[in-house]
């Protein structure tokens, strides 16, 4: 699938949330931007050609909603950032995080935790 800009992924995240829109919905929905009706028209018809977001017509008008959730989403944003961006290794992307400071020893504790009760 092709990569959403951040534009697109803003959207994408209010269309999670609200589930279902219609542009005007969206459109109020983006906080703090005078961005025009039909720039965010086109911006989700271009998700729609992506496959992200489908739409039900009413007469002239469309109500859109997503066809990806959120979660398969992370999954390939994840999957695409560890083999551009840590060689393919959650070792080296989470070694990072903990190198940056953004993650805890406690969170680390915890996520070794999850990790060891999928192996029960």
């Amino acid at each position: 699938m092709e990569k959403l800009t951040n534009k697109e992924e803003e959207i994408m995240h209010i269309l999670w949330n609200l589930e279902k829109a219609f542009v005007k919905e969206v459109l109020a929905e983006i906080p703090e931007e005078n961005l025009h009706y039909n720039t965010v028209s086109t911006i989700i018809r271009n998700m729609e050609e992506k496959g992200y977001v489908a739409h039900k017509a009413y007469g002239k008008t469309h109500q859109y909603y997503p066809v990806i959730s959120k979660e398969e989403y992370r999954k390939q944003f994840m999957s695409t950032a560890t083999k551009k961006f840590f060689d393919n290794s959650y070792k080296s992307m989470v070694s990072f995080f903990a190198r940056e400071e953004k993650i805890s020893a406690e969170e680390l504790r915890e996520i070794l935790d999850i990790i060891e009760k999928k192996k029960k």
